[in-house]
């Protein structure tokens, strides 16, 4: 069976989150205009710098911080502000990012993107937010 549009970029999104090099969570980020592909990103430690997965250690894991919390202790930059740095400014506008995250055993992770990347991309000029729920249901969210 054929797949629709969404179901086809958020499969992509998984499959962008398998390149991710966090310990914890691993998050792939699609910008799509006109169905067509703008831009991916997965989450993981900046250019130049190591990642936790090589070095096999992660900083809010040893301290036990929760979910959610102290992202100033992370090294890694999140999938949707990698996928808007390397997107090309005016194409983003009115664009959907489509959002799929993964735990470490597996199951889904909360897609909802975190304060700062609402924020970005609200800046980006993105219309609509596609993500998956942690029941692996899709969530769609427009932006005003």
């Amino acid at each position: 069976m054929r797949p629709e549009w969404d179901e086809y970029f958020i499969e992509i999104a998984k499959v962008v989150s398998s390149r991710s090099t966090c310990l914890r969570r691993k998050y792939g980020a699609v910008i799509v205009k006109d169905r067509v592909i703008i831009s991916t990103g997965y989450n993981g430690s900046p250019r130049g710098m190591d990642n936790c997965i090589d070095l096999g250690q992660c900083t809010r894991d040893e301290l036990n911080v929760p979910s959610g919390e102290r992202y100033e202790l992370c090294e890694a930059v999140h999938a949707e502000q990698n996928a808007i740095i390397n997107a090309p400014p005016d194409r983003m506008k009115d664009a959907t990012i489509y959002i799929a995250g993964f735990e470490e055993d597996g199951g889904f992770a909360a897609g909802k993107p975190c304060k700062l990347c609402d924020r970005m991309i609200r800046n980006a000029r993105i219309a609509e937010v596609v993500y998956l729920e942690k029941d692996g249901s899709l969530r769609k969210m427009r932006i005003p």
